[in-house]
């Protein structure tokens, strides 16, 4: 199977996670030469904050993500690996966007960040990943505080 395509999935609540997520992406890509799409998903209440806050001209939700923190320290290692790359935003439900665009971008891996958490806390919280893992047309590669 080769690797052509890589969807990497972040958020705000990511950013402790940058160095583990951009290590793990850089060893699948760099040697398969796959171009990583970098994907920022927005809820529709906190898009409305964000777009508020960014030049009516290009206020569009790709704009939005090209800001944020947790995408631009991963585009930076992206840089410095010589890994390529490009942003996506969207608004909307978390899971079903990730697997919206790993489907439109015919994504070979999904990697997804998150945090270990209990079959509970799980239960009542929901999780994205454990959706996305679920549901994706394509494996997923789950990538957790400080560890690959």
């Amino acid at each position: 199977m080769t690797l052509s395509t890589l969807l990497v999935a972040v958020g705000p609540s990511d950013a402790d996670r940058v160095d583990s997520l951009s290590t793990a992406v850089t060893e699948v890509a760099e040697p398969t030469g796959a171009n990583v799409v970098l994907l920022h998903v927005f809820a529709d209440e906190s898009f409305a904050d964000v777009r508020d806050q960014l030049d009516r001209s290009d206020a569009s939700p790709t704009a939005a993500a090209r800001r944020q923190k947790t995408v631009r320290e991963l585009t930076a290692a992206f840089d410095d690996a010589d890994v390529s790359y490009e942003v996506q935003g969207r608004v909307g439900e978390k899971s079903d966007a990730i697997v919206a665009v790993a489907e439109d971008v015919d994504a070979d891996r999904v990697f997804v960040a998150g945090r270990a958490r209990s079959p509970a806390g799980k239960a009542v919280f929901g999780s994205t990943a454990q959706s996305v893992m679920l549901t994706a047309p394509c494996p997923v590669t789950f990538v957790r505080d400080g560890s690959r």
